[in-house]
């Protein structure tokens, strides 16, 4: 299970390091803030059932987060 956590850590590392490269500089704080998380998470030698509540924990918190960005913050129909 920390080997999963290791993988997720690598591929929110590439999504940060080509937001980067496309000029997206706050999506990729974000997601180097999310491969700090998983790495550090990854060396805890936790039991499998304690990372599945801590990644329920985060997918609770990210699509709570997501929800209200979307519904309450974005402006309909405004494109740049």
């Amino acid at each position: 299970m920390p080997r999963m956590f290791r993988v997720l850590a690598f591929f929110t590392f590439s999504f940060a390091i080509m937001a980067l490269a496309g000029g997206l500089v706050p999506m990729a704080l974000l997601f180097f803030g999310n491969t700090a998380f998983f790495l550090a998470v990854s060396f805890l030698n936790l039991s499998e059932r304690m990372y599945i509540y801590i990644f329920g924990a985060y997918l609770t918190l990210f699509f709570v987060g997501f929800t209200y960005y979307s519904a309450f913050m974005m402006t309909p129909g405004a494109a740049q």
